[in-house]
């Protein structure tokens, strides 16, 4: 499985976290079961996200200005969520601009039309 999918899977799986409260396994089980397997990446992203939380959100809103991560749209929070995961824990394993180029992918496919700038407006200020 390519790490764009496992990336996209993780989204739907914090996604699902975020709006409807249901924990990080529960959230991967069902992701895992729609898409009809099951990745490691996938459970790295989502996992050390969810247990870096705090410290996450805290990161992203000293980048947006005006903005509350609770007025944000849903995939938008949750993409930035991602990439700020990989860029704060994982950035021996995975580049910051690929981080940020996936991050910006996923907004685009996922997000509304202004997503992309956005998100990659904001991962930018923070690679800075």
């Amino acid at each position: 499985m390519s790490r764009r999918k496992a990336r996209e899977m993780a989204l739907q799986a914090l996604f699902q976290i975020d709006l409807s409260g249901v924990d990080a396994k529960g959230a991967l089980d069902t992701v895992f079961s729609e898409n009809d397997t099951e990745d490691s990446f996938t459970r790295e992203l989502v996992e050390g996200t969810t247990q870096r939380l705090s410290q996450i959100d805290e990161k992203i809103e000293q980048y947006v200005i005006d903005w509350k991560l609770d007025r944000m749209s849903a995939v938008d929070r949750n993409v930035l969520r991602l990439a700020t995961f990989e860029l704060l824990v994982d950035e021996k394993d995975v580049p910051a601009r690929v981080a940020i180029n996936e991050a910006v992918e996923l907004a685009k496919k996922f997000g509304t039309e202004d997503s992309a700038k956005f998100v990659n407006g904001i991962l930018g200020a923070m690679l800075k």
